[in-house]
């Protein structure tokens, strides 16, 4: 719920509250919407148990889906929720959960599974570094059809970052344990990685102080989150929220830790805007992941050509293919193909975006 309003994550009744308060719309019964009818219009359609109401009830009901209800929450769930379900899913000698949320739903189920029962992420949460997410809704029929068909299974890492930390503008990321997914590589996401090397800080500048130089003079620059876009606002001499998107416009910061209402604010002012993104490390995400606030309405409005992607070449050699996930597909067609990406000064490498 927090992404598009910048929160950086929803752990808590109390950053829940506030990211209502700001706007925020569940995510989660859409992306699981989406993940049921990939599943359904697949050629096997599994015994399907499940939660009561917005716990999965609802959305298997509204598509006719045959299901039997095996865990009532109350209506305001929590993790403490998810940990009850798990334990019911245990019980019943279950083969898959699938659940849609982030890193956060994906730790709750582990301590409760602890690697018994494999698990399947449908990416619908703020953070999602973790290994056990499939790359999108779409994709979750084609991985549920494969394992229903071998079984295999892989390892897979949980990562959690502290949201606080994160909000804070500090990643610290930690593996929570080791889960069971599907061994389904094509349509699964890696876990983030994250570069510390000197020579990658190094090509970060590089790449920083020619982004910076090249700026148009009069046009509003959307940099998203990351260490290698705030090389760009290093070399202004200007603050960037590193976990966050802020705006630039000529060498200057005008909007910082910028949530999705206040993007789609300045684009109702001027029509003279760019993005700028880079790649989350190995994952290769340049829209869906950590970035929502940059949200599918706030891209459509800026065009997709006038997106710029940027990335080192250490961090571009780890990341062979980019992806998008806005949530909106005809959106997601026009960015996919062949992109360049700017990787230094005067320099760019073409990759493919998925």
């Amino acid at each position: 719920m927090g992404g598009t309003v910048g929160l950086k994550g929803t752990d808590g009744a109390d950053v829940q509250k506030e990211a209502v308060a700001r706007g925020a719309k569940k995510l989660s019964p859409m992306k699981a919407g989406e993940a049921l009818e990939s599943i359904k219009s697949g050629g096997t359609v599994p015994e399907i148990l499940t939660c009561s109401g917005e716990m999965g009830e609802l959305e298997l009901d509204s598509r006719g889906m045959r299901y039997r209800v095996v865990y009532r929450s109350a209506a305001n769930t929590t993790g403490a929720d998810t940990k009850e379900a798990a334990r019911r899913f245990v019980a019943e000698k279950v083969d898959l959960i699938l659940f849609a949320g982030g890193d956060g739903t994906a730790r709750d189920l582990l301590e409760v599974v602890d690697g018994r029962i494999p698990i399947l992420g449908i990416p619908s949460g703020v953070k999602m570094h973790s290994a056990v997410f499939a790359l999108r809704p779409e994709d979750v029929g084609g991985i549920v059809e494969a394992f229903a068909s071998d079984g295999a299974t892989k390892d897979a890492d949980v990562l959690d970052v502290d949201e606080e930390a994160f909000r804070e503008g500090v990643l610290r990321v930690r593996l929570f344990g080791i889960a069971k997914v599907p061994d389904e590589h094509a349509h699964m996401q890696s876990s983030k990685m994250v570069y510390h090397s000197g020579t990658a800080d190094e090509e970060a500048r590089e790449l920083g102080q020619y982004v910076a130089e090249t700026m148009e003079t009069g046009v509003s620059y959307i940099l998203g989150p990351g260490s290698t876009t705030e090389a760009i606002a290093q070399s202004l001499s200007q603050p960037k929220t590193v976990l966050g998107v802020d705006v630039f416009r000529d060498g200057k910061a005008i909007i910082l830790d910028a949530d999705e209402a206040a993007l789609l604010r300045l684009l109702s002012e001027t029509d003279k805007v760019s993005i700028v993104v880079t790649p989350i490390g190995a994952q290769g995400f340049i829209f869906g992941r950590g970035n929502q606030q940059i949200s599918s309405k706030v891209i459509a409005n800026v065009g997709a050509d006038n997106v710029t992607v940027i990335a080192t070449p250490s961090k571009l050699a780890g990341t062979p293919v980019l992806r998008v996930d806005t949530g909106d597909k005809s959106l997601d067609d026009a960015l996919r193909g062949s992109r360049r990406v700017v990787t230094g000064y005067k320099r760019r490498k073409l990759a493919r975006v998925e």
